[in-house]
């Protein structure tokens, strides 16, 4: 495991520990962690893929700017998993391409 437990800029709030889906695998995270954050700490290190060269992409700024995290969270596209919140029975996929909005 490599729990992040120290940022320089971002605090990470740990609540009750809690299991979500990542491609068809039950993980356990912290409520309120980053999904990131989270998916690193169960040995998840790419995240997606770059659109024009299929380059592995990971946690990389932790803000929300640099769109590395993007993936798919319960059927939503380009979710910015490095500051959206983990919760109790989430869907985190990679997301293939530009992401599709699913009726």
């Amino acid at each position: 495991m490599a729990r992040i437990k120290e940022h320089p800029i971002l605090e990470f709030k740990r609540g009750r520990k809690v299991s979500f889906v990542f491609e068809g695998k039950t993980l356990y995270g912290y409520e309120g962690e980053p999904i990131a954050a989270a998916l690193h700490d169960n040995g998840v290190k790419v995240l997606r893929y770059s659109l024009r060269y299929n380059r592995p992409r990971g946690f990389f700024c932790a803000i929300g700017k640099c769109s590395s995290c993007l993936m798919e969270v319960d059927g939503i596209p380009n979710v910015r998993t490095c500051v959206t919140p983990l919760r109790e029975g989430m869907i985190v996929r990679r997301q293939k391409g530009k992401g599709v909005l699913r009726a």
